[in-house]
């Protein structure tokens, strides 16, 4: 079995692993356009921020590895063409300029996502940044050095975490975005709240449901301010955040797509072409807590969709589960969780929610200390079906996100939660735990609604 594997960051690589180690007599061709493989792009913010010191930590495989275990890697090679009807991809080396072909039995497409670089005039001016992979990050480093006022444009998990990280190092800091909220994809206003607040009183500029107009230059070239439609906001530096795209231009009209791009597979990661495999940012997921697809660009999904290809490489093996989007966000010592439909964005997904939103200790208050806890639940009305939750506190309590995560996965109801079986020890929990007095909070407020 000939296999040729495009693009090796998290899918790819995991993909490349699972089917040497399931099938060492395949063959495998890697081809990626990059110098590396395997770059924890959530670490950016970390290595810019000076806490990761050796960015060699933010890689978790190697060409080097993989080459060990009998795949032909060929970095800085890009794919140009692929014909799918007579399974032949078309390369070329971006080292020497050679153009060559090279045929498959199977082809694994893990192209991942591109940051979504929006028509705006003055994008092209000097000192505008995208976020993404470790050559970006070092450009990031590199010119926030003599930088004093830098804007971050979008206020999602990559963008809040570089606010954090130039606040912190004694920058002027603004952030831009086109939504009346940060995290507005994660969090609800409940939580948001509080961290707007407590990015002002740092420091932090919160240009809040504006859009960029324009990005103003000077005479050289390089950009000088961020223009929207409320204001004008000075700047040295400006770093793009605003999301991604997938990377699938190879395979248009060749497989099913969603109208964004993303590829279409099925519970065994096949496309609509029997010879072809996706995984990762190129595609779209089994979103759980709707039943249907979604684009949700995230490394956890990339991972486990990559072991995936590898598993059912042969025959149909072993089947996805789907995706909560589950996340954990660290800012300025606010542990954060999220899973599943926000109360916000249930709508939009065609689902009618009900929520509670409880504060409680997560431990007895006769223990020495003791922190609060805001946590929020989001449930199906009509069947009580868990589709969501959010968790917030000064301690680290976002593993509670993935317990939540489990819920939404397995179809449990608020009444499940509330009186499942959890431990009790004072120096972790309380009798209850908190998530099943979060739970029984939706229990009684569906049963004074009942009356």
């Amino acid at each position: 079995m000939k296999v040729v594997v495009v693009g090796c960051t998290h899918a790819g690589t995991a993909a490349v692993k699972t089917i040497l180690n399931e099938h060492p007599d395949a063959s495998v061709s890697v081809y990626e356009r990059n110098d590396n493989v395997s770059f924890l792009s959530c670490g950016i913010a970390l290595y810019v921020g000076g806490v990761v010191k050796d960015p060699a930590g933010l890689f978790y495989s190697s060409p080097e590895e993989l080459a060990s275990m009998g795949a032909k890697i060929n970095m800085e090679h890009n794919v140009k063409n692929i014909d799918n009807e007579n399974k032949v991809v078309v390369i070329e080396n971006l080292k020497t300029g050679e153009t060559f072909e090279e045929s498959y039995d199977k082809l694994v497409m893990t192209t991942g996502s591109w940051p979504i670089i929006p028509p705006i005039d003055g994008i092209n001016s000097e000192n505008i940044l995208l976020c993404k992979n470790y050559n970006q990050a070092n450009e990031i480093i590199k010119e926030s050095k003599n930088a004093k006022k830098i804007v971050i444009v979008g206020g999602g998990y990559i963008g809040i975490e570089l606010v954090e990280a130039f606040a912190e190092s004694g920058k002027q800091v603004t952030l831009v975005d086109g939504l009346d909220r940060i995290l507005n994809k994660y969090l609800d206003a409940e939580f948001t709240s509080v961290l707007e607040h407590d990015l002002q009183e740092r420091g932090v500029t919160l240009a809040l449901n504006q859009t960029v107009e324009k990005f103003v230059a000077n005479e050289s070239g390089a950009v000088t301010a961020v223009k929207t439609p409320v204001g004008e906001y000075e700047a040295d530096l400006v770093i793009l955040c605003v999301g991604f795209k997938p990377n699938t231009d190879l395979l248009k009209d060749k497989v099913e797509m969603l109208p964004n791009g993303a590829i279409v597979v099925d519970e065994y990661m096949r496309t609509s072409d029997e010879a072809i495999f996706a995984a990762g940012d190129s595609c779209a997921v089994h979103y759980n807590p709707t039943g249907g697809s979604a684009y949700i660009p995230l490394a956890t999904n990339a991972v486990r969709m990559g072991a995936l290809v590898g598993k059912n490489i042969v025959s149909p093996t072993v089947k996805y589960r789907g995706t909560q989007a589950t996340s954990g966000l660290y800012l300025f010592g606010f542990n954060i969780g999220s899973t599943g439909l926000t109360e916000n964005s249930a709508p939009h997904f065609g689902v009618e929610v009900r929520s509670v939103v409880v504060e409680d200790n997560y431990r007895p208050e006769f223990m020495p200390t003791t922190e609060k806890v805001t946590m929020k639940l989001v449930y199906e009305v009509g069947t009580n079906r868990i589709v969501g939750g959010q968790i917030m506190s000064k301690y680290d309590v976002t593993q509670s996100a993935n317990t939540l995560s489990l819920c939404v996965q397995n179809k449990m109801t608020i009444e499940d939660l509330a009186y499942v079986d959890f431990f009790f020890q004072p120096h972790f929990d309380r009798p209850w735990n908190y998530l099943n007095i979060l739970a029984q909070a939706a229990v009684e407020q569906e049963r004074k609604l009942a009356k």
